[in-house]
């Protein structure tokens, strides 16, 4: 997410550290740089030049702080610039009756539909009960999509299998919600390649027919100064609550997310970061701004650990691990908690530093032929591995495509683990005995 654009202003605060004291031509300089790498992220002209101006006025009207240097000074105001450009605070869903109305808009491409089942799995994680509406009636494959979604997810999906008008349609589906005691009704709306009249004048009918609590549009942020051109228009005829991003896990320059606010003057309230139902966030301006510098984005890292962690397993673990009982059982189940937490790239970029780690990558196949190979294997191969003989090897190798090398080497890497944690536990020993002279002597 904002790889370019993070490491291009990272380039010029590595610059401003040698500089004893901000100048107004140093400031200037470097207040240059970033304006020509927020243009180069495909950030808004007026955002940019906004944006600069301020920066330099905040950057020459300070004191410099003792305690920090000229470059730690322009870091932490480009930083609030940031967040104040990308709207300060988190702005949550606004869903204050029951069954609120959200409905979804937005041009065909823009992961609209995947969009709506992202949001319910999202919601159905709060504890809400959400129903999901196909209004969609154009496009054929979008109904059967967001039935397919809402069964991977366990969420109903509302259809009326022929009829065209979408504001009976969602009528319909308000009150099924309020004879099902559903919370929320997510309503997938259709789109265009463009926008046209006949699709803005359908969405105003149903916008008056429903009274939704929001109506969110969503957008492709890979569509840059497009998809801000695109939200203006759709704020114009809809009045828009709110914006998601989608795709912002890809190669896209990424200055949609730092103009869509300042352009539309709404907010940005969700990213889609993946392909996969879970690769779904709410939008933190604070959080995105410090990512983009470099410092990190750990409140995420952990509330991401928090979801995905099952709390009962992982006292089983740490009980095991005391006891250095760990088995391949155990180590197949962390492996896939830790999966539940998102591509492991994106989990690294959160931690302060990374993004500085030149061709960051891990290599996901490899997890994957892990999780096969011990999924292969008998329970009892699982808790005993010493047992794994040659045949067994030959067999575990065929049923998970995987080469008897393969085998071998997640077999040594595991007993390399417990030989570790037996170390641990005679260390540990130690320490309750004599403290560190039983390690070292007196």
């Amino acid at each position: 997410m904002l790889e370019t654009l993070s490491e291009k202003l990272q380039k010029v605060f590595r610059n401003l550290r040698g500089y004893g004291k901000l100048t107004e031509s140093n400031v200037g300089d470097a207040l240059n740089e970033v304006r020509k790498a927020l243009l180069e992220a495909d950030v808004n002209y007026k955002v940019a030049k906004e944006f600069v101006a301020s920066a330099r006025q905040k950057c020459l009207g300070k004191e410099v702080l003792a305690s920090v240097t000229p470059g730690q000074q322009v870091v932490k105001v480009i930083h609030d610039e940031l967040v104040r450009l990308m709207g300060e605070n988190a702005a949550p869903l606004k869903l204050d009756k029951s069954p609120s109305k959200v409905l979804l808009v937005g041009l065909n491409g823009s992961g609209k539909t995947t969009t709506a089942g992202k949001l319910a799995r999202h919601l159905q994680k709060q504890g809400r009960s959400p129903l999901l509406v196909a209004c969609d009636v154009y496009r054929p494959a979008a109904i059967d999509q967001l039935k397919t979604l809402g069964e991977q997810i366990g969420i109903p999906v509302f259809t009326v299998p022929g009829e065209q008008d979408v504001t009976k349609i969602a009528a319909q589906a308000i009150d099924f919600a309020v004879a099902n005691h559903h919370h929320i009704v997510v309503v997938d709306t259709a789109g265009r390649q463009q926008i046209d009249e006949p699709l803005m004048q359908e969405l105003v009918r149903l916008k008056a027919g429903t009274n939704p609590q929001e109506i969110l549009l969503v957008a492709d942020a890979a569509t840059g100064q497009q998809a801000v051109d695109i939200a203006r228009q759709f704020n114009e005829k809809l009045d828009l609550t709110g914006i998601i991003l989608t795709k912002l896990d890809g190669d896209a320059r990424g200055g949609a997310a730092l103009s869509m606010k300042a352009v539309t003057q709404r907010p940005i309230k969700f990213v889609g970061v993946g392909e996969k139902l879970e690769d779904f966030e709410p939008f933190h301006p604070d959080r995105i701004a410090s990512r983009i510098l470099g410092m990190g984005d750990i409140v995420t890292l952990v509330e991401k650990a928090q979801e995905a962690v099952d709390v009962e397993k992982a006292e089983k673990l740490a009980e095991k691990i005391k006891k250095r009982q760990l088995d391949l059982q155990d180590f197949l189940e962390q492996l896939q908690q830790i999966k539940k937490m998102g591509p492991l790239e994106n989990l690294l970029g959160m931690l302060p530093g990374m993004n500085k780690v030149k061709d960051l990558s891990v290599d996901e196949g490899r997890f994957r032929r892990i999780e096969a190979i011990v999924q292969s294997m008998t329970p009892k191969e699982r808790s005993r591995p010493e047992i794994i003989n040659g045949s067994r090897r030959l067999r575990i190798a065929k049923g998970s495509g995987t080469q008897v090398s393969d085998i071998n080497e997640l077999l040594r890497q595991f007993q390399t683990m417990k030989k570790m944690m037996k170390n641990m536990g005679r260390f540990e020993k130690l320490m309750a005995r004599g403290g560190p002279s039983a390690l070292f002597g007196k």
